[in-house]
């Protein structure tokens, strides 16, 4: 994109800081990446001749900002006369120092060696040297044998051949690359169990083990036989091999476990086949422990929230999780061991800190136990989560039909040989034993009965044990012990008999060995005023007793948390590397924990692998079916095409049909969805306009957004774990997933068009395009039949699979595709769905203490088939390569949509935007949003090596962008803040350099800003550089070690009265601004001046696997922002939702249309409903939970129309079929969604709901209350 006219912007990924090195010149300069370079060259320098050319040593990773590589250059290398680079990672790692330092060596005729950091040749880096790629390789070599002797060698061959001296050192000495490090290999004959260490052979050669020694000890202590291997690297099949002799010997007992400290992965981030190549781990079969060495010095650690710098969340824990590896905790940290005068550097060492150990150590010895229990005698507990905190949504599991899923894990465990009693066979026999003792809902709970509890005695014993932080902080928050033992809970015992004592009832039931239990709530609940300002919030003292309770009263081996997603993960606390004053560690401590988990959602799941050492047994999405006509859409679809035949054949019945068409519209309130897309194609018709100028344009119109939400993707019912889907919600699967192309496929529905030689593309095309054909006059109608053809070819199929040549045309290269999408169906994707089974495959699996395979994660829908089979661990992607090209392709279109878009609407380009950013799409996408943003900004990211890493970006100029630069606002999720530090600091560092460009006010909103702010601040006494930063401040999210954005428990509790009250919160959970490298400052006018002046408030959606109705994320973000501007601005912003889920066609609706879609195409879809109502209990959750998010989004965007309210009343609670589905399955939901509805026409948000509705809902509020009583009547 003229790459050659733009600005480079001098950003750099693994800046952490301007770092100035002192040192003096010397003849002789390396410059390595790894700290044991320097320790072993320090101990060399020490043996070489008084004479000897003197050295300087430094770390790579102490020059990564542009002005500390030129200044070192000018200070020191530029008399040199030897440098050597050990660069990790290849040329893109430190692409600017070398081109750099490859100038200088020219200019100056100066010997570089440039080495790769690693035991892997790169012949590419190493052409980058002036000496010889002789000499560059026999210098690479020393290093990577590494040890004293050869990096005493390696100085001499040095001064040899560049300095003229005359050591003639003998070659590399060869050193093993694989072996074991101190004690016995041999098991000890006290040992219950052996654990396997992998630590980096540098670090043995340089005597860096004081981490591995504190290790063994640890495990010593806990019975447990260490056996530490040292590795150069663990990429090379012979490495492997040489590991897997050691830890699996032939003459003796295998390795239960691995801890391993290595960074990197033995896998690649390259889309996984259906049968990945068997590895390491997988040969070993046994939990790897991901043990993290970290880079910071334990102060940085101590202080920073986060928890890790960006490099070290690349190399030690999102590329360890390629392989599947367990992420534990970070036990180790670089502390200056001196500093060497000879080498002017400070010598760097690992420590160990004790309490890390101690936790990693435990983790390990409690796999090693789960392992070893036998089968009959292990306890297991399945958590299911609950929020809100009512009767009527117990087990949240996004796309999961939770309670059923419970039930096949139950039956699973039981053909396993777990101990159990007699488990429910149903989901609602599950439910009903669950809700008939003690849950989360304050409703009647001091009456049901009470399994279970954990006494203040026992609690006050385990609260003691806890650090004195969390004790000080969470009785602080919600009492000491002092205040609990004053309060009483009645306990209703199994005997009927009714106990008053101080105790914590713990929801669920006792299974034999199996517990399922209800998560306990976050507290939020127990004082509403806490959403407002509590973002933070401890856990109180019932939910740690809970956990306690799994964890030494039942004896809980290992913990199952069912479905998307639960609390535990998002409690306060570091981002990675956590604590032991971090909740998650707390509440969970050292236990063995795995989550079923859907795979479209690495974001999510990352996080509870990286804050509760989860491991996630990834699960399919739902069906996905498109939604098709009903009703009176159906018949006006009817209409159009009537009226189409009349006008050749009876053109006399125009008129009676137009009527008809015209009545229809009025009646279904179809005028203002035809606005909004009449709006999106630059055209707006109105139903009364003269139809001999517009009613044609009209008819084309409304046929295409029938066409559109025909064509939605919707879900047709819930996945149930380890069950794939059958007949048509199998055959809709498949189609769903074909349309998409991939590598070497054009995909399913393209390919039919080519077949039938049509010459629109049925992925991107505009519905409403006619056609010059009789039987389809629009592209949606052709593209309705290619949709049919599909469907008959996909059953026959399924019926034999040998007919996938059956439909097809002649033969040549249209048909060619065709039949080659069938052979794919056929023999991968197929295959790959019906192996969803593997789900609960391995979910036991990890229960038995065994490695559960890695694999890819993703919307399968998306172009995304490689994330099957589902019943993986599922990994994420590479932080350094996003956004990604791909996701700057679609950024970038994106981008022009909307300006586009908002220019026709408004006449005018946009100035300012507000955009919410979630961690989860970023993994999911590569980085869609980033890239709209930066494209909004008119900057463009740079890509180098071959794996395409972000290094820097450029500034496009005016001239090339064609429009002027848009000023944006992020505000990015918790998670993204944990996991996306370098996207942070790219993009405060793309604001800053957009902000210093000398361009007209109109044409740089953002610089005229700034400038104007900048001079403001100065005036109120703060310094140029104080203010000028803090008119930058475009990045904001919640408090650092918080998470959410505060809106879902305040209108849960309804305990709030306007905008202020919705704009308060928001603003108390969002108003830390970031900052480079993601650093958190509290900065609440700067976000309100950041709103005050927002004309656009955008969200975006990547997939339609789920929509904007099925999460209050959505809401909380694009919601509360909304509500936050009109707060600010008396007025509404403008409101648009970017629809991704087509990368090669972006497209951008205004927020209303958006929700008239959904509400339209799912909604009150018959088709949609009738898919829930398959799942009892759980499809009541689904209806109720949508009645929450419309009304929800409405209360913050005002966004809903008044038809929708009652067309929802209509198709959940007054349609009589529904009504008793609802009341039998779920009644608490019944009685919610219609207080909800109640609710929403007292807050003024239903204006014109009648009367006589209004009665009714109480009505069915009422009865739905009597149907609770009968079924929750206790003793």
């Amino acid at each position: 994109m003229h790459r050659l006219a733009a600005t480079p912007g001098g950003w750099n990924p693994d800046d952490e800081g301007v770092v100035l090195i002192e040192q003096t010149p010397a003849p002789i300069v390396v410059l390595t990446a790894a700290d044991t370079d320097i320790q072993t060259l320090a101990i060399a320098a020490e043996r070489l001749p008084s004479d000897f050319p003197a050295i300087r040593a430094s770390n790579l990773l102490n020059l990564q900002q542009y002005l500390t590589i030129d200044t070192y250059i000018d200070d020191v290398l530029a008399q040199a006369q030897v440098i050597v680079l050990r660069i990790l990672g290849g040329r893109a790692y430190w692409s600017y120092g070398l081109e750099r330092v490859k100038e200088l060596a020219h200019q100056r005729q100066i010997a570089l060696f440039v080495l790769p950091g690693d035991d892997r040749p790169d012949p590419d880096l190493m052409s980058h040297s002036t000496v010889s790629l002789t000499q560059a390789n026999q210098l690479w070599r020393y290093f990577t044998e590494g040890g004293l002797t050869n990096i005493t060698h390696a100085l001499q061959f040095i001064a040899e051949v560049a300095l003229g001296s005359a050591y003639q050192p003998p070659l590399p000495q060869v050193v093993p690359q694989v072996g074991t490090y101190g004690g016995d290999a041999r098991l000890e004959a006290t040992a219950q169990g052996r654990v396997g260490i992998l630590f980096y052979r540098a670090h043995y050669l340089a005597g860096n083990t004081m981490p591995i020694e504190a290790l063994c000890q640890a495990l010593r202590e806990r019975h447990l036989h260490p056996v530490p291997v040292f590795v150069s690297s663990l990429r090379e099949p012979e490495t492997q091999a040489d590991v897997f002799a050691i830890l699996q010997p032939k003459d003796a007992p295998a390795v239960d476990l691995v801890l391993n400290t290595t960074s990197f992965a033995i896998a690649s981030f390259t889309p996984a086949s259906s049968h990945p190549p068997a590895h390491l781990w997988s040969q070993l079969n046994v939990p790897v422990l991901q043990v993290i060495l970290s880079s910071s010095t334990v102060a940085q650690w101590q202080t920073q929230l986060r928890g890790l710098t960006p490099r070290d969340m690349a190399m030690n824990v999102a590329l360890p999780e390629v392989d599947g590896r367990i992420i534990t905790r970070a036990v180790s940290f670089k502390a200056v061991q001196t500093h060497n005068a000879r080498l002017e550097t400070d010598v760097v060492t690992y420590e160990p800190v004790v309490d890390r150990i101690q936790f990693v150590a435990e983790l390990a010895a409690n796999w090693v136990k789960l392992r070893r229990t036998p089968v009959a005698q292990r306890k297991i507990a399945i958590v299911l989560a609950n929020y809100p905190t009512r009767d009527g949504r117990l087990a949240n599991g996004v796309g999961l039909d939770t309670p059923a899923s419970v039930v096949e894990i139950l039956q699973a465990l039981q053909q396993a040989g777990y101990t159990l009693g007699d488990i429910p066979q149903t989901s609602d026999a599950l439910i009903q034993q669950l809700t008939a003792t003690v849950t989360n809902d304050p409703e009647g709970q001091s009456l049901r009965p009470v399994q279970q509890w954990v006494s203040f005695a026992d609690y006050a014993d385990y609260f003691a044990t806890l650090p004195e932080m969390v004790q000080r902080g969470i009785g602080d928050r919600w009492g000491d012990l002092e205040a609990i033992h004053n309060s009483q809970f009645t306990i209703h015992n199994s005997d009927q008999s009714l106990v008053s004592l101080t105790a914590f009832p713990i929801a669920g039931i006792q299974l034999g060995h199996i517990f399922v239990g209800i998560q306990p709530a976050r507290g939020y609940d127990q004082d509403p005023a806490l959403n407002y300002h509590a973002p933070d919030l401890e856990p109180t003292h019932a939910y740690l007793a809970f956990y306690d309770w799994l964890k030494t009263q039942f004896g809980a081996q290992a913990i199952v948390h069912v479905g998307k997603h639960g609390n535990l993960e998002w409690l306060p606390g570091k981002g990675i590397a956590l604590s032991e004053t971090c909740y998650p560690e707390v509440a969970l401590g050292a236990l063995p924990h795995l989550y079923p988990f859907i795979v479209n959602d690495p974001g999510e799941g990352a996080q509870a692998k990286r804050r509760s050492q989860a491991v996630i047994i990834d699960h399919l999405t739902p069906p996905m079916t498109r939604a098709e006509l009903y009703g009176s859409l159906q018949q006006l679809e009817h209409l159009i095409d009537e009226y189409y035949e009349a006008q050749s054949l009876d053109p006399s019945r125009l008129d009676l049909i137009r009527d008809r068409i015209t009545q229809l519209l009025q009646q279904e309130s179809l005028a203002s969805d035809l606005a909004f897309a009449g709006q999106a194609a630059g055209r707006r018709q109105r139903v009364e306009d003269d139809p001999s100028e517009g009613w044609i344009n009209l008819l084309g119109q409304i046929d295409g957004y029938l066409c559109e939400l025909k064509e939605a993707q919707i879900r047709d019912g819930l996945h149930i774990f380890g069950q794939c889907p059958t007949g048509r919600q199998l055959r809709d699967l498949i189609i769903a997933i074909a349309r998409s192309p991939g590598p070497g496929r054009i995909g399913l529905t393209r390919a039919i068009a080519a077949d039938w030689k049509l010459d629109f593309d049925p992925l991107t095309s505009e519905s409403a395009l006619l056609l010059p054909s009789p039987t389809c006059p629009t592209v949606g109608d052709a593209i309705a039949q290619i949709e049919a053809h599909a469907a008959h070819l996909i059953d026959q199929l399924l019926a034999d699979p040998a007919a996938k040549s059956v439909g097809v045309g002649t033969g040549d290269r249209s048909s060619t595709n065709l039949m080659h999408e069938l052979e794919w169906i056929a023999t991968q994707l197929l295959p790959a769905l019906q192996n969803t089974t593997q789900e609960i495959t391995h979910l036991l699996r990890g229960l038995n203490g065994e490695y559960v395979p890695s694999g890819s994660s993703g919307a399968p829908t998306r172009g995304r088939p490689d994330v099957l089979p589902t019943g993986r661990n599922f990994y994420s992607v590479d932080i350094r390569a996003i956004p990604t090209e791909t996701a700057w392709d679609v950024g970038r279109k994106a981008a022009e949509v909307l300006i586009e878009r908002h220019l026709q609407e408004q006449g005018e380009y946009p100035k300012t935007l507000g955009l919410s950013i979630w961690g989860t799409s970023t993994m999911r996408t590569g980085g869609d949003d980033m890239a709209e943003a930066l494209a909004l900004l008119g900057v463009q990211p740079v890509w180098d090596g071959m794996a395409r890493r972000v290094i820097d970006f450029e500034i496009l100029p005016l001239a090339v962008l064609g429009r002027p630069r848009v000023d944006v606002t992020l505000r990015i999720s918790g998670f993204f803040r944990d996991a996306f530090a370098n996207l942070i600091d790219l993009f405060d560092q793309a604001v800053a350099a957009v902000a210093q460009l000398d361009e007209p006010a109109a044409q740089n909103p953002l610089a005229a800003q700034v400038r104007q702010e900048s001079a403001f601040w100065e005036q109120q006494g703060l310094s140029i550089a104080q203010a000028e930063t803090r008119s930058r401040y475009r990045i904001f999210g919640s408090k650092p070690g918080a998470y959410g954005a505060g809106l879902q428990g305040l209108i849960e509790a309804q305990n709030w009265t306007d905008d202020a009250d919705l704009a308060r919160a928001y603003l108390n959970w969002s108003s830390y601004a970031y900052t480079g490298q993601g650093n958190g400052h509290s900065a609440p006018e700067a976000f309100a001046q950041r709103l005050s002046q927002m004309q656009v408030v955008l969200h975006n959606q990547d997939n339609r696997e789920h929509d904007l109705l099925d999460s209050d994320d959505y809401y909380q973000f694009q919601g509360g922002m909304t509500a936050a501007v009109r707060s600010l601005q008396g007025k509404n912003p403008h409101t648009y939702f970017g629809d991704h889920s087509r990368p090669e066609n972006p497209k951008v609706r205004r927020l209303q249309a958006e929700i008239a879609r959904v509400y339209r195409s799912r909604v009150v879809n018959p088709k949609w409903i009738a898919g829930v109502m398959r799942h009892g209990y759980k499809g009541a959750f689904e209806l109720a939970a949508t009645v929450d998010y419309l009304f929800a989004y409405d209360a913050t965007a005002q966004c809903v129309e008044d038809f929708m309210y009652q067309g929802v009343a209509d198709a959940y609670i007054f349609d009589p079929v529904v009504q008793n589905f609802v009341q039998s399955k779920n009644p608490w939901a019944l009685r919610d969604m219609a207080e909800r509805l109640l609710e929403a026409h007292q807050r003024g948000l239903w204006a014109n709901a009648t009367s006589q509705t209004l009665d009714q809902l109480r009505a069915v509020a009422n009865q739905a209350e009597g149907a609770i009583e009968n079924r929750t009547t206790f003793p």
